[in-house]
C-alpha cells in the first residue's frame, strides 16, 4: 500500500550551521512544503522546497547587524534569493537500514544549480502521522556560492568560511 504523507511546514524545523576559521553562525531558514512516500510503511521517496528568503541568523542579536548579514546570505555572494527563492530536494533513492533508519541519496538544487548528495535519515511513522529528522552536510561551492572560500581565494587569512555547510532538519508529515 502507498501512502503519501504531506510536510506540516509549521511543525517542521531546518536549523543551519556555517563555519569560518574564527568561529560559527547558526540559524533557521523555513520549509515551503513537501511530501514524504511510502510503500508497504518502507520510505521510498519523496522531496522537500525550502524558502531561501525566509533565512534567520539565531547567534547575532545586534538587530543592524543581523540584518546586514540577512541581506548579504539573501545577496549573489550567497544565496542569490531575489532570483532563486526556493530551493528543493528530490529523493532518488532509499536505502532502508534498521530500526527506522534509512540512507537517502537525492538531487539537491541551489541556484538553479543541480547535484546528489547522500543522507542518514530516522523515520518513525505512525498510521497517520511521520516525524524524520537528520542532517545534510553541503558544499555551498558546487553551487556557486563561492564568497571568501579558499577554493576560489587565496590570502583570506581569518576571513575564510568554510565551505561545507549543515542543515540539520526535524520533519513532521500527516497522512
Amino acid at each position: 500500500m502507498k501512502t503519501q504523507f504531506e510536510i506540516n511546514n509549521a511543525k517542521s524545523k531546518v536549523e543551519w550551521v556555517g563555519r569560518k576559521v574564527t568561529g560559527a553562525h547558526n540559524g533557521t531558514i523555513d520549509l515551503k512544503g513537501g511530501e514524504l512516500q511510502f510503500n508497504e510503511n518502507i520510505l521510498n521517496g519523496g522531496r522537500f522546497v525550502i524558502d531561501t528568503r525566509s533565512i534567520k541568523i539565531l547567534d547575532i542579536t545586534d538587530p543592524a547587524t543581523n540584518a546586514q548579514f540577512a541581506g548579504h546570505l539573501a545577496s549573489d555572494d550567497f544565496f542569490s534569493s531575489e532570483q532563486f527563492p526556493e530551493a528543493s530536494m528530490e529523493v532518488v533513492q532509499v536505502e532502508p537500514r534498521e530500526n527506522g533508519s534509512y540512507h537517502v541519496n537525492g538531487d539537491l538544487t541551489i541556484k538553479g544549480i543541480t547535484h546528489p548528495v547522500g543522507f542518514d535519515m530516522q523515520v518513525n511513522q505512525t498510521d497517520n502521522m511521520v516525524n524524520a529528522s537528520g542532517k545534510l552536510t553541503i558544499d555551498r561551492t558546487k553551487y556557486d556560492i563561492r564568497f571568501r572560500s579558499g577554493n576560489f581565494f587565496t590570502n583570506l587569512g581569518d576571513n575564510l568560511i568554510y565551505n561545507n555547510f549543515d542543515l540539520n532538519f526535524t520533519l513532521t508529515a500527516e497522512a
